[in-house]
């Protein structure tokens, strides 16, 4: 068997930061910003430096908490919006001085994690072209916003880049929405899949010919040389198996799959060496599974629109009594009762221990 590939960055991946200074900079008109940066492990210094890295998971939590404090679910699209494209620097001008886009998207997915070591991404060319990210040393089950940003950010790079109003075959993301807000398929104009097993957007194959309005070969030589220089000066070994784990369990909950068995077959090694790693970080499985299950639970509670026994379901449990049971284990309250409270969020774990759906 194989080991899983490993994040070449650092332990705790680090991003440019773009995003979480875009927040900040619509959460300063409305809010006291201090205390939400505090509540995400960031300073103001961190976020008025533009040449200081913030650790993608601060990033993650903090987009998250200026979204609920603005009351806007779709932060993260609206920011992509509007954000300067070529605030992205370098991987912006490797990318705009590229011959067609089909050079542009795979250059994005080699270098893009320059600016964001949380995610991976994967170009393919066959009949349709698409781009597909991974969250490596980052638990993917946590975002929302930052993915939703990068998608359209993508989308409108396509856009600029060739001159066109190009529009996706379609958009696939691993997260859940009740519906497809209808801000979405306007602006991207095509299929859009929540609570997928992937994240992906996808264009017609034709779309890789397109040429690049910007194109400049010997500009584009030099940065791509600037860009593997940059890429090389941030390989450091990491290995993070319980997120590793959670990022495997994930979409395999709502299909009753997220069995220690299937995951390490998954993970490429066998279920004793998984639980041998896990305990290297102080993790069992079981314990993986509880705490995903319950975050899950937390956020999907928030969503009005997802009745209980949904719920139940997307966790992986066959009967919404047997979801009951085991949230009012961890948090000693019942679905309904957590629903009910505004600091759900810090709702602690009552106890630990296995259980099967």
């Amino acid at each position: 068997m194989h080991e899983p590939s490993e994040t070449p960055f650092h332990s705790l991946p680090t991003a440019s930061g773009g995003i979480a200074r875009a927040a900040f900079a619509q959460a300063l008109e409305r809010l006291d910003v201090a205390p939400l940066l505090k509540r995400a492990g960031l300073t103001i210094e961190q976020v008025q430096d533009p040449d200081a890295r913030i650790g993608v998971r601060n990033q993650i939590r903090f987009l998250d908490i200026v979204a609920h404090d603005l009351s806007d679910e779709f932060l993260g699209f609206r920011l992509a919006q509007s954000f300067e494209l070529r605030k992205l620097g370098l991987l912006y001008y490797v990318l705009a001085s590229s011959d067609t886009l089909g050079e542009a998207l795979l250059r994005a997915a080699r270098y893009c994690t320059i600016h964001n070591e949380g995610v991976t991404v994967t170009y393919r060319q066959a009949k349709d072209i698409s781009m597909t990210c991974k969250y490596v040393g980052v638990a993917r089950s946590a975002d929302r916003h930052q993915i939703e940003f990068f998608i359209t950010a993508l989308v409108r790079l396509c856009r600029q880049l060739s001159g066109r109003h190009l529009t996706p075959s379609w958009i696939k993301l691993m997260h859940r929405r009740s519906e497809v807000p209808s801000e979405f398929r306007t602006f991207f104009g095509c299929p859009i899949e929540f609570g997928s097993d992937i994240d992906e957007v996808a264009y017609p194959g034709a779309a890789a010919r397109l040429p690049i309005v910007s194109a400049d070969p010997h500009l584009n030589s030099l940065l791509v040389q600037y860009c593997d220089e940059a890429l090389a000066s941030r390989k450091v070994k990491s290995s993070a198996w319980r997120l590793s784990v959670e990022n495997a369990i994930a979409p395999l909950l709502p299909h009753g799959r997220a069995r220690i068995a299937e995951i390490s077959h998954r993970l490429g090694i066998s279920p004793r060496t998984l639980e041998r790693r896990l305990a290297t970080e102080g993790m069992t499985f079981s314990r993986v599974l509880d705490e995903l299950r319950l975050d899950l639970a937390k956020r999907y509670l928030r969503d009005r629109g997802l009745p209980i026994s949904e719920i139940a379901w997307l966790l992986g449990y066959r009967e919404a009594s047997a979801f009951n049971h085991a949230f009012k284990r961890w948090t000693g309250r019942t679905p309904k009762q957590a629903d009910s409270e505004p600091a759900m969020a810090a709702l602690p774990f009552a106890s630990f221990g296995t259980h099967q759906p």
